[in-house]
């Protein structure tokens, strides 16, 4: 497969080979007030749909000529790449955005997104997660909003925060270290880990919010500068879910429940769960290891050849 050559510059535009991914990066960065994140991921998504549409038409790509089927064939080979529904979902919304933009929202074939079945809740693997909180973090036109939905929402998947808990943090926790004190239910206190992904969100979301940090302010800021309402994450996150074939139980809370499993799954031991999500009793806690064995017999019976 033929590839496209690229850089990135500072401001997150892509300077590609091909010019209209260069005017399609710049448009999200200077007319869309995209993310440098979000702007990386949908160039990368437009390089691979050209180079594909290269070998699959034989020669220079026709966007005009895309049909339904062409879109199909994509996201088969991009599906062949490992990708799941959440993830396809959110690359078929590029797809559209980057061929609406070249050739009018006309030109763009119509196609029903992947959707996942509906069924018993299990938690959201951490593709998944990631998927959810970039879809959400996609939809803004400002990029310091972008940021900021975006560290929110690892935060809660990364951390196991309850999303009153997130919202209450203050800019007394700045500079964000290894760990982060946070205050829970009945103002318990607990120290929670933060990991160098979540960390970089949020120094990325304090870099770019127009109002300075104070250590008795919200750290998590809404549009005019007060606090956030949590009305506003729960409304983003429903509508992603959406977008990406997700489970309505999909909410930000789930991925608090997200977080849990998958440490119970990595062999955490139910004490330490239970310090990390700041329970009052076991007995809260230990609801995840049924929630657990369902998730991994899920897996055993998608994976085993006589499952």
């Amino acid at each position: 497969m033929s590839r496209l050559r690229s850089t990135r510059t500072g401001l997150g535009v892509v300077e590609s080979s091909s010019p209209i991914i260069t005017r399609w990066t710049a448009h999200l960065h200077s007319g869309r007030r995209r993310s440098p994140h979000t702007i990386r991921a949908y160039a990368a998504t437009a390089e691979r749909l050209l180079a594909f549409l290269s070998d699959h038409q034989g020669g220079v790509p026709d966007l005009s000529a895309v049909t339904a089927a062409d879109l199909r064939a994509y996201l088969a080979h991009r599906r062949a790449d490992g990708l799941n529904n959440a993830s396809a979902a959110r690359e078929l919304s590029a797809v559209r955005g980057f061929m609406s933009f070249a050739g009018g929202a006309d030109t763009v074939p119509k196609l029903k997104g992947p959707r996942v079945k509906k069924g018993v809740p299990r938690p959201i693997s951490p593709d998944e997660a990631i998927a959810l909180a970039g879809d959400v973090a996609d939809q803004s036109n400002e990029a310091w909003i972008a940021a900021r939905d975006w560290a929110i929402l690892l935060l809660l998947y990364g951390a196991g925060l309850r999303i009153g808990e997130a919202l209450g943090l203050t800019g007394a926790v700045l500079p964000i270290g290894k760990a982060m004190q946070v205050t829970g239910k009945r103002d318990k206190t607990r120290l929670v880990p933060i990991i160098p992904k979540v960390a970089d969100a949020i120094a990325a979301y304090i870099d770019l919010c127009p109002y300075p940090p104070s250590k008795t302010e919200p750290l998590f800021r809404g549009s005019r500068g007060g606090p956030l309402n949590p009305a506003i994450i729960r409304r983003s996150v429903q509508k992603a879910r959406g977008r990406l074939g997700l489970s309505e139980r999909t909410t930000p809370h789930a991925l608090r429940h997200s977080f849990a499993t998958h440490l119970l799954a990595g062999g955490a031991d139910l004490r330490s769960l239970q310090e990390l999500l700041g329970h009052a009793s076991l007995s809260s806690t230990q609801v995840y290891t049924a929630v657990d064995a369902a998730y991994l017999l899920d897996v055993y019976r998608a994976a085993h050849p006589r499952g």
